[in-house]
């Protein structure tokens, strides 16, 4: 199986950049929630590592979301998921590389201009690491 080809079937790929848009919307909200939380469980103690924190949890709810149901909640209200081209879910390694890469991105110019180029650009309207990791979204119905 393989994913359809967006240019015989263009219609399957449309919306998605904005569709990544208000998944990282309400990702990133996710993550200050629970970023929230896990500096109040520790009684304030991890303000003092909170940019490591802020890290690890976005990286930690982004790779489990991502193995568990091949979507965070933000795709999730979107209506999209993360695939490789070939059709297939993604293996647990690869939705933390993805997580990883993403969450790291963000932190750098280049990288996420570069990504937003490249959704731009790319028939899949692939980010940065979906290219290098040979993944992409689509819209929610297609995986049925």
């Amino acid at each position: 199986m393989s994913l359809p080809d967006p240019e015989t079937h263009p219609e399957l790929y449309h919306d998605l950049i904005a569709k990544r848009f208000l998944a990282w919307v309400v990702d990133a909200l996710v993550s200050v929630a629970l970023v929230v939380i896990v500096v109040l469980a520790t009684v304030l103690i991890a303000l003092f590592f909170l940019p490591v924190v802020a890290l690890a949890v976005s990286i930690t709810y982004r790779w489990v979301m991502l193995s568990r149901f091949g979507a965070t909640l933000g795709m999730m209200l979107a209506a999209i998921h993360l695939r490789h081209l070939d059709g297939r879910r993604p293996e647990p390694s690869v939705c933390f590389w993805h997580a990883t890469i993403f969450s790291l991105g963000l932190s750098l110019v280049v990288p996420q201009l570069a990504s937003i180029g490249l959704m731009l650009t790319t028939p899949y309207r692939q980010g940065l690491n979906d290219v290098i990791l040979g993944t992409t979204l689509v819209n929610r119905w297609l995986n049925s």
